[in-house]
């Protein structure tokens, strides 16, 4: 992969994981009534350990922020995963979105059932809006990955 190839991966995946949180932030609470800091924190357990998770489930500053660099490094990793392979089968237009979408559920699959051996609290997050932000992050990232902005 070029240098341009792994940029474009990794701000595409830098994008659609904002996106993903953003979807994350808004419906864990008023969908599913669970707490607006669960979804940072699970994230910085991965790095911290269970210790972090909730309850409670409010707001630490070193919490969310660990939570972030944990997300965003996750998301530019899998953005240049997915240009790699977006780029080896030439894929343009509604093919890369679709196959973004695709990705982001194998993501969610491999997350949420491949790894709670190793973090068993992800077992807690199998839902719906769980997998349907990781369709949008996949979404995003194909649609971002072939679009103009992406070019620069």
């Amino acid at each position: 992969m070029t240098q341009a190839g792994f940029k474009t991966g990794a701000m595409a995946g830098l994008v659609a994981g904002a996106i993903f949180l953003a979807v994350e932030l808004v419906m864990v609470p008023l969908v599913l009534g669970g707490a607006l800091w669960g979804p940072p924190r699970m994230m910085a357990a991965i790095a911290m350990g269970d210790g972090v998770l909730p309850p409670p489930a409010t707001f630490d500053a070193g919490i969310v922020l660990v939570g972030m660099l944990v997300h965003f490094a996750l998301s530019a990793v899998l953005g240049v995963v997915f240009a790699a392979m977006a780029k080896a089968m030439n894929l343009s237009g509604t093919k890369a979105i679709v196959a973004g979408a695709v990705f982001g559920l194998l993501v969610y699959l491999v997350n949420f059932y491949g790894l709670t051996a190793v973090f068993p609290w992800f077992e807690m997050a199998r839902n719906w809006v769980t997998i349907f932000a990781h369709l949008v992050f996949g979404g995003v990232l194909g649609w971002y990955y072939r679009s103009p902005a992406a070019a620069r």
